[in-house]
């Protein structure tokens, strides 16, 4: 999902969450400048998809319209859609690379990287019965590289070994 249709979804779901909600709350829960959101919500009106009534004299409230609970219908299942497929092909890549670790006789792995993509290789790995490696062990062991949407293997020794993950950018 492209960073202004997820900035939409993120904006839709907290105007729906609280309508009488500020752009400075709005900008600190999605983690954006005050601007952003303001240039956003304009779009977004000016498309049709939120209305704008003033509540008090200095307080307005946010409507979502029936084409903005539409786009905000669309935008979550394309959310969803994506995050299963990077699912589906980190598991792969996942998958791929241990089968070429198990070729190359490593006997276990250690996985190098945080995030939702390291815990699904980690995993992979217990669906596959590779063992992971301990901190400091020094056994023949794969290092499995988490970093971004990239999912790497190196030897323990930092032999490189090709490379497989989702596409980048994907």
């Amino acid at each position: 999902m492209a960073g202004e249709e997820a900035r939409d979804l993120g904006l839709l779901e907290e105007i729906e969450r609280d309508p009488d909600t500020t752009q400075a709350t709005l900008a600190g829960r999605l983690g954006v400048a005050v601007g952003t959101v303001n240039w956003h919500l304009r779009r977004l009106i000016n498309k049709g998809y939120i209305k704008v009534k003033r509540a008090e004299r200095r307080k307005l409230r946010y409507i979502i319209t029936p084409e903005g609970l539409a786009l905000r219908a669309r935008l979550t299942v394309a959310y969803v859609e994506d995050s299963m497929r990077l699912y589906r092909e980190t598991r792969q890549a996942a998958r791929r690379i241990l089968a070429q670790a198990r070729q190359r006789g490593f006997e276990s792995v250690r996985i190098e990287g945080k995030g939702e993509l390291a815990e699904i290789c980690r995993l992979t790995c217990l669906e596959q019965d590779m063992p992971m490696a301990v901190d400091g062990a020094h056994e023949k062991v794969a290092i499995i590289t988490v970093a971004g949407r990239k999912v790497q293997m190196r030897s323990y020794d930092s032999e490189p070994v090709p490379s497989h993950g989702p596409p980048s950018g994907s």
